[in-house]
C-alpha cells in the first residue's frame, strides 16, 4: 500500500451526515444485548474481520465508510448492502455510494456466515448489529480506540438508491454546512470533527480534490490554504488526464494507523479536502483541532462518543425491522 499511486476502487472515507434525527428507537440498544442469545458473538465476529483484515488493510477503511453510508440513509439498517434486483434499485448503486469498496460488503456478509454456523445464534444476529461490530473491530485493529458496542439493531425492510441523494456530504462543505447538517440530525460540532477523523485512513480519487490543485479560483488556481509542497505532491500523483481509477491515501504521513495525526496534519496544511482543512481554518473548530492534535486520548474519547451517537440513529424495531438471512437481500 505505499505506492503512491493505487489502482484500486477505493474511494475515500467522506464523513457525512445523517438523513434521520437520533430517535427513540435508540432506546431499546444497549451493551451485551445478545448475552442469552448468541454470548459469543462479538468474538465470532472479532475472528472473522481479523481473517479479512489480514489479507486486505482496504478491510479498515471499507467497514468504516460502509458504516458510515449505511447510518446516513435511512439509519443504521444494513439497507446498503442489499443488492439491487429487477424491480428495486437500491441505495448501494446509487452514485454517491458506487465507490463503496467490496471489501466492506464482503467483512460483513463473511463475519454473518460465521455467526450463523454456531447452530445457537442462527439468524438471531441483524447485519446491522454486525456492522457496528465490524466497525469497531477494525478501528480497533488499525490501532485506534476500541469500545463497547450498543446492540439491538434489527435489519431495514427498504433499500432505495431514490433515498440517497442529497444525504451525503461533499468535500467542498464549509464549517456551516457541515454544523447545519449536523445539527439537523442532533450531532454536535464536536462530533463532527471527531468523526471527520476517519480519514486518517483510506484513500480518494483524484476526481474529489482536484479543483483545490488546478482550479480553485480564478486568482488562486491551488487552493492556498494547501501546503506548498502538499500541494506539489498532490499534483504529481494526480496530473490533469490522470486514470481514475487511481486513488491516493487521505492521511500522508501515517495512511495504515487510525490516530490523531489527523488532526497534525490539518495543522500543516495537509488536509485533503476542502472539509477537512476548513475544520483548522475556521476559528470555530480550530481549538478542537489543536487540542486532539497535542492528545491522542482526548480525541479517542471524544471519538467514541461521536460512533456511538453515530449508531443509534434511525434503529429499525418491532415490525419495522427484521433479521436478514442473507445481509445483501431481504427475506
Amino acid at each position: 500500500m505505499g505506492a503512491r499511486f493505487l489502482l484500486i476502487a477505493v474511494c475515500s472515507l467522506s464523513i457525512g451526515f445523517i438523513s434521520l434525527y437520533p430517535q427513540t428507537a435508540s432506546a431499546q440498544l444497549k451493551q451485551n444485548f445478545y448475552a442469552n442469545i448468541c454470548p459469543n458473538v462479538e468474538n465470532i465476529v472479532r475472528d472473522a474481520v481479523q481473517k479479512k483484515f489480514k489479507q486486505t488493510f482496504v478491510t479498515v477503511p471499507a467497514t468504516i465508510r460502509l458504516f458510515f453510508h449505511d447510518c446516513f440513509v435511512q439509519g443504521c439498517d444494513a439497507s446498503v448492502i442489499i443488492q439491487s434486483t429487477g424491480s428495486n434499485e437500491a441505495e448501494k448503486d446509487h452514485p454517491d455510494n458506487l465507490s463503496l469498496a467490496g471489501d466492506g460488503f464482503d467483512t460483513v456478509i463473511k463475519a454473518k456466515e460465521a455467526v450463523d454456523a454456531v447452530s445457537s445464534c442462527t439468524n438471531k444476529v441483524s447485519c446491522a448489529d454486525i456492522l457496528a461490530l465490524a466497525t469497531r473491530d477494525v478501528i480497533a485493529l488499525s490501532g485506534g480506540p476500541s469500545y463497547a458496542v450498543e446492540l439491538g439493531r434489527l435489519d431495514g425492510l427498504s433499500s432505495k438508491a431514490s433515498s440517497v441523494g442529497g444525504k451525503l456530504p461533499q468535500p467542498t462543505f464549509n464549517l456551516n454546512q457541515l454544523n447545519s447538517m449536523f445539527a439537523a440530525h442532533g450531532l454536535s460540532q464536536t462530533d463532527m470533527v471527531a468523526l471527520s477523523a476517519a480519514h486518517t485512513v483510506g484513500f480518494s480519487h483524484c476526481s474529489k480534490f482536484a479543483n483545490r490543485i488546478y482550479n480553485f479560483s480564478r486568482q488562486n488556481p491551488v487552493d492556498p490554504s494547501l501546503e506548498q509542497n502538499y500541494a506539489s505532491q498532490l499534483q504529481s500523483m494526480c496530473p490533469k488526464n490522470v486514470d481514475p481509477r487511481i486513488a491516493i491515501n487521505m492521511d500522508p504521513n501515517t495512511p495504515r494507523k487510525f490516530d490523531n495525526v489527523y488532526y497534525k496534519n490539518l495543522q500543516q496544511g495537509k488536509g485533503l479536502f476542502t472539509s477537512d482543512q476548513v475544520l483548522f481554518t475556521d476559528t470555530r473548530s480550530k481549538p478542537t483541532v489543536n487540542s486532539w492534535a497535542s492528545s491522542s486520548s482526548a480525541f479517542e474519547t471524544a471519538f467514541v462518543t461521536a460512533i456511538t451517537k453515530l449508531g443509534r440513529v434511525g434503529v429499525k424495531t418491532g415490525q419495522n425491522g427484521n433479521i436478514r438471512r442473507n445481509c445483501d437481500a431481504f427475506n
